[in-house]
Protein backbone atom coordinates (compact mmCIF):
# COMPACT_ATOMS: atom_id res chain seq x y z
CA UNK A 1 0.00 0.00 0.00
CA UNK A 2 1.53 3.59 -0.81
CA UNK A 3 0.84 6.58 1.37
CA UNK A 4 -0.73 9.43 -0.20
CA UNK A 5 1.05 12.86 0.03
CA UNK A 6 -0.79 13.81 2.99
CA UNK A 7 -0.43 10.64 4.73
CA UNK A 8 3.24 10.93 3.65
CA UNK A 9 3.90 14.09 4.89
CA UNK A 10 2.41 13.50 8.08
CA UNK A 11 5.14 10.72 8.48
CA UNK A 12 7.80 12.66 7.86
CA UNK A 13 6.58 15.36 10.25
CA UNK A 14 6.65 12.06 13.13
CA UNK A 15 10.01 10.99 12.29
CA UNK A 16 11.14 14.83 12.30
CA UNK A 17 9.14 15.08 15.57
CA UNK A 18 10.85 12.30 17.02
CA UNK A 19 14.46 13.49 16.29
CA UNK A 20 13.62 16.95 17.14
CA UNK A 21 12.29 15.64 20.78
CA UNK A 22 15.89 13.94 20.95
CA UNK A 23 17.69 17.04 20.24
CA UNK A 24 15.41 19.05 22.41
CA UNK A 25 16.31 16.84 25.63
CA UNK A 26 20.07 17.28 24.54
CA UNK A 27 19.85 21.15 24.57
CA UNK A 28 17.37 20.78 28.06
CA UNK A 29 20.11 19.13 29.92
CA UNK A 30 22.63 21.14 28.94
CA UNK A 31 20.60 24.04 30.05
CA UNK A 32 19.65 22.40 33.25
CA UNK A 33 23.00 20.49 34.10
CA UNK A 34 24.16 23.75 36.36
CA UNK A 35 21.59 23.40 38.77
CA UNK A 36 21.52 19.27 38.91
CA UNK A 37 18.91 19.23 37.04
CA UNK A 38 17.64 16.47 33.49
CA UNK A 39 15.55 18.26 31.26
CA UNK A 40 12.78 15.41 32.24
CA UNK A 41 12.65 17.05 35.54
CA UNK A 42 12.91 20.32 34.00
CA UNK A 43 9.61 19.38 32.24
CA UNK A 44 7.80 18.35 35.59
CA UNK A 45 8.58 21.10 37.13
CA UNK A 46 7.32 23.39 34.06
CA UNK A 47 4.23 21.36 34.20
CA UNK A 48 3.58 21.91 37.97
CA UNK A 49 4.25 26.07 36.96
CA UNK A 50 2.03 26.37 34.04
CA UNK A 51 -1.35 24.20 36.01
CA UNK A 52 -0.33 27.02 38.58
CA UNK A 53 -1.91 24.66 40.69
CA UNK A 54 -1.11 20.98 42.61
CA UNK A 55 -1.72 18.26 39.81
CA UNK A 56 -1.61 14.28 40.71
CA UNK A 57 1.29 12.08 38.57
CA UNK A 58 -1.08 11.07 36.21
CA UNK A 59 -2.21 14.66 35.51
CA UNK A 60 1.47 15.60 35.36
CA UNK A 61 2.36 12.69 33.08
CA UNK A 62 -0.68 13.21 30.91
CA UNK A 63 0.34 17.21 30.41
CA UNK A 64 4.03 15.60 29.45
CA UNK A 65 3.02 13.17 27.32
CA UNK A 66 4.96 10.60 29.49
CA UNK A 67 4.08 7.74 31.10
CA UNK A 68 2.26 7.71 34.63
CA UNK A 69 5.50 5.20 36.05
CA UNK A 70 8.27 7.34 34.50
CA UNK A 71 7.02 10.08 36.14
CA UNK A 72 6.04 9.05 39.16
CA UNK A 73 9.70 7.66 39.40
CA UNK A 74 10.68 11.07 38.94
CA UNK A 75 8.76 13.47 41.16
CA UNK A 76 9.63 10.49 43.77
CA UNK A 77 13.37 11.56 43.16
CA UNK A 78 12.41 15.23 43.11
CA UNK A 79 10.58 15.04 46.31
CA UNK A 80 13.79 13.93 47.87
CA UNK A 81 15.30 16.57 46.39
CA UNK A 82 13.48 18.82 47.78
CA UNK A 83 12.00 20.36 44.73
CA UNK A 84 8.95 18.70 44.95
CA UNK A 85 6.08 18.07 48.25
CA UNK A 86 3.09 15.49 47.82
CA UNK A 87 -0.33 16.85 49.49
CA UNK A 88 -3.13 15.89 50.08
CA UNK A 89 -5.60 14.92 47.71
CA UNK A 90 -9.33 16.03 48.66
CA UNK A 91 -11.01 14.53 45.67
CA UNK A 92 -8.78 11.05 45.92
CA UNK A 93 -7.22 9.17 49.12
CA UNK A 94 -4.21 7.51 47.28
CA UNK A 95 -3.30 9.67 44.78
CA UNK A 96 -1.40 12.90 46.08
CA UNK A 97 -1.50 15.88 44.85
CA UNK A 98 2.34 17.12 43.97
CA UNK A 99 3.48 20.66 44.19
CA UNK A 100 6.57 22.49 43.58
CA UNK A 101 8.12 24.09 46.90
CA UNK A 102 10.08 26.90 47.41
CA UNK A 103 13.51 25.46 46.51
CA UNK A 104 11.89 24.02 43.38
CA UNK A 105 10.40 27.34 42.46
CA UNK A 106 13.91 28.92 42.93
CA UNK A 107 15.29 26.44 40.47
CA UNK A 108 12.60 27.01 37.79
CA UNK A 109 13.25 30.66 37.88
CA UNK A 110 16.93 30.28 37.18
CA UNK A 111 15.68 27.85 33.97
CA UNK A 112 13.41 30.41 33.37
CA UNK A 113 16.67 32.64 33.02
CA UNK A 114 18.29 30.63 30.86
CA UNK A 115 15.45 29.52 28.26
CA UNK A 116 14.17 32.97 27.73
CA UNK A 117 17.26 34.09 26.14
CA UNK A 118 17.91 30.60 24.62
CA UNK A 119 14.78 30.63 23.07
CA UNK A 120 14.79 34.39 21.67
CA UNK A 121 18.07 33.52 19.95
CA UNK A 122 17.10 29.90 18.36
CA UNK A 123 13.63 32.01 17.50
CA UNK A 124 15.15 34.99 15.78
CA UNK A 125 16.13 32.49 12.65
CA UNK A 126 12.36 31.52 11.64
CA UNK A 127 9.65 33.70 10.74
CA UNK A 128 7.24 34.33 13.41
CA UNK A 129 3.99 33.26 11.48
CA UNK A 130 5.61 29.85 10.81
CA UNK A 131 6.75 29.61 14.37
CA UNK A 132 2.56 30.35 14.87
CA UNK A 133 1.89 27.59 12.22
CA UNK A 134 4.28 24.90 13.42
CA UNK A 135 2.67 25.85 16.65
CA UNK A 136 -1.11 25.45 15.90
CA UNK A 137 -0.08 22.31 13.98
CA UNK A 138 1.47 20.48 16.54
CA UNK A 139 -1.39 21.47 18.82
CA UNK A 140 -3.40 19.94 16.21
CA UNK A 141 -1.58 16.51 16.06
CA UNK A 142 -1.55 15.94 19.95
CA UNK A 143 -4.97 16.57 19.78
CA UNK A 144 -6.29 14.12 17.37
CA UNK A 145 -3.55 11.54 19.30
CA UNK A 146 -4.69 12.34 22.52
CA UNK A 147 -8.72 11.42 21.96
Amino acid sequence: MKHSHQGYTFTEIVLETFKLSGLLAVEGDKLTEEHGLSSARWKILGSLARASTPLTVPQIARSMGQSRQAVQRLVDIMCKDGLLHFLDNPNHKRAKLVNLTAKGNDILGKMEEKQIPWAKMHSSYIKENDLEVTLATLKSISRLLSS
